[in-house]
């Protein structure tokens, strides 16, 4: 039976058992029930899948042994099954589970020993890995089924899935109960998105302040706003200049970049960007900085000097509020599809850039502003 043979027999059973577990063993139900509630960290969960599925591939490896360079022939590519069998199985079945692999992670990464509970991974919570590696010694020694063990999990997650999707159906309705009534304000839309950016977590959010700008307003500028890389995608792995790249409409040439610090923007931040214009193939306009913390006037007037010294590329520094202040009350009459444009860009990322938590938090600000209370 191929790996995804496998994985359509183990999404059947969850299915057919969703409202009642297949593990009998309350310790082993309690372990699986942590490791994928465990929404600050989605690799245990991932790793646990992954192990199960090379386990039932190939009933003789150990699934302690996921990495090639631990040699024997119990041992397998863990990364191999997570890649290339396991992204399409989560994604088909919107399970809350990270879309990129677990072995990826700086914790599980550059392993050659097996992951016996003995071992003591870096990384948090510790729990998450503790459990993670008991269920794996479950399996190895014969405690439980392989094949439980998955079902359980892919229940569980079917489980939190649906729960999900209940509470932003349920989010979704109430604010369409206020369709009709007069749009916010643009002040009113600052200090909606101002208490989102206060919310834990939120240091993709200034991104997605930037980009809804574009994409609300950009065909008035005849600009285009190329594609947001991955949140935490590194500029040097990307080839990107800044975190939102501007184009001129019908055009990939980059006119303006701009990169967004959740913290003081630096003179070596400022001798960093003057590196990046210097290596780019165009000419850029603008490279600015967002910043949702105080602007020091030193390292301003310091950006300012690079007008020259870039032969026509200005750096500046502004304050994230501010800009979308000045946006908004620019293109006051579309500041309504602003705030759809941002929901939007809001709710399709995925949950390891904006979490499920942040997702809600501003559909429940959102509705409260809206109906005035």
């Amino acid at each position: 039976m191929t790996p995804e043979k496998i994985l359509q027999g183990i999404a059947q059973q969850a299915v057919a058992t969703l409202n009642t577990s297949v593990v009998t063993d309350p310790a082993i139900q309690e372990r699986v029930d942590y490791v994928c509630h465990c929404m600050s960290n989605r690799a245990g969960v991932r790793l646990l899948m992954s192990c199960l599925l090379g386990k039932l591939d190939k009933p003789n490896v150990d699934p302690r042994k996921p990495y090639t360079e631990i040699g024997g022939v119990d041992s397998f590519s863990g990364r191999t099954y997570d890649e290339r069998y396991l992204t399409k199985f989560i994604n088909e079945h919107r399970l809350p589970v990270n879309s990129t692999t677990a072995f990826l992670t700086p914790t599980l990464r550059n392993i050659d020993h097996p992951l016996t509970t003995d071992r003591k991974l870096v990384g948090r919570p510790r729990d998450l890995y503790k459990k993670t590696l008991e269920l794996l010694e479950d399996v190895a020694e014969n405690r439980i089924p392989t094949d439980l063990v998955f079902v359980e999990t892919v229940r569980v997650l079917m489980l939190l899935r649906d729960e999900k999707l209940a509470r932003m159906a349920s989010l979704l309705g109430a604010l369409e109960h206020t369709e009709g009534a007069l749009p916010l304000s643009s002040e009113s839309i600052v200090t909606l998105i101002s208490q989102h950016l206060a919310c834990k977590n939120a240091s993709r959010l200034p991104v997605l302040v930037v980009a809804a700008a574009y994409g609300a307003a950009g065909a008035r500028l005849s600009e285009s706003m190329l594609p947001l890389n991955p949140h935490k995608a590194a500029d040097l792995r990307t080839g990107s200049l800044g975190d939102v790249e501007i184009c001129l409409m019908g055009d990939d040439a980059i006119v303006t970049a701009y990169e967004m610090k959740m913290k003081r923007v630096t003179q070596d931040d400022i001798d960093a960007a003057a590196a990046k214009i210097a290596r780019a193939p165009d000419t850029i306009h603008n490279y600015l900085f967002i910043t949702t913390d105080v602007i020091d006037p030193i390292v301003a007037r310091y950006a300012a000097t690079f007008y020259e010294k870039t032969d026509g590329t200005e750096i500046a520094i502004l304050d994230c509020i501010g800009f979308l202040r000045h946006f908004l009350h620019l293109f006051h009459r579309i500041r309504a599809n602003y705030l759809d444009v941002y929901q939007t860009l809001v709710l399709n990322e995925p949950d390891s850039a904006v979490s499920q938590t942040l997702k809600e938090a501003f559909l429940a600000l959102r509705q409260l502003a809206e109906s005035g209370e």
